[in-house]
């Protein structure tokens, strides 16, 4: 007797929530963008009734607010909101990068170099933010992907996905802060290579993000005073 595989199947809401919760993450949705429930439904070829479901799970997750006599929008980038956001991120990202360290094989760190040396190729030949980050995300996945805190990994995950439509704004909005990231991530590698005392791996990580928030922060402020 044969077996067959049948394709993954997926309800509606599940379909329409990975759908609206892409357009918001690549910017397809920008901040304030308004969710109309039956036009939505009516493009996704649905009823109102998964779109809503859709809706209020984004808004569980922080990326959809509702608003009085208006309904649902994608959240803005909120400054304070984004301050605390990156601070944990930079938190959990130093822990899992110190936890995974024992655990990379020179093949992994090889692989996250070549991810550095393609960021350092994108800045001498015309900087592409949007390819930067999606680089930038990729060099920390390796690296920290095989932490053996499966827990700690998951929500630094959860966090990475919440925040990746704010970082790809925020190497457009501060050029300058891409070359420092690259050699920043040189100095992580080398610590990883030389085997470094897990605390120093950590506050390296942990201060590499504090860095890009701090000076995402200031470009704010700078231009908030124009």
């Amino acid at each position: 007797m044969t077996s067959t595989t049948r394709p993954e199947t997926i309800s509606k809401s599940e379909r329409v929530y990975r759908t609206l919760r892409r357009r918001i993450v690549d910017g397809t949705y920008v901040g304030g963008y308004r969710l109309v429930l039956d036009q939505l439904a009516r493009e996704l070829d649905v009823s109102p009734v998964p779109v809503r479901e859709a809706v209020r799970r984004l808004e569980a997750e922080g990326l959809v607010t509702f608003t009085h006599n208006v309904g649902a929008q994608v959240r803005g980038i909120d400054v304070s909101d984004y301050a605390e956001a990156m601070e944990t991120l930079a938190y959990l990202e130093g822990a899992v990068t110190s936890l995974a360290a024992t655990h990379l094989t020179p093949e992994r760190i090889a692989h996250a170099r070549a991810l550095n040396d393609e960021m350092r190729h994108l800045l001498e030949h015309g900087l592409d933010a949007v390819r930067f980050t999606e680089l930038n995300e990729r060099f920390h996945r390796v690296l920290c992907e095989v932490c053996p805190n499966g827990h700690l990994f998951s929500v630094l995950d959860r966090e990475w996905q919440r925040m990746s439509r704010i970082r790809r704004s925020s190497f457009a909005a501060m050029p300058a802060r891409s070359p420092q990231s690259v050699t920043e991530h040189d100095r992580i590698l080398a610590l990883l290579e030389h085997g470094a005392p897990a605390d120093e791996i950590e506050r390296a990580a942990r201060e590499h993000k504090l860095r890009t928030m701090h000076e995402y922060l200031a470009t704010r402020s700078g231009a908030a005073g124009v």
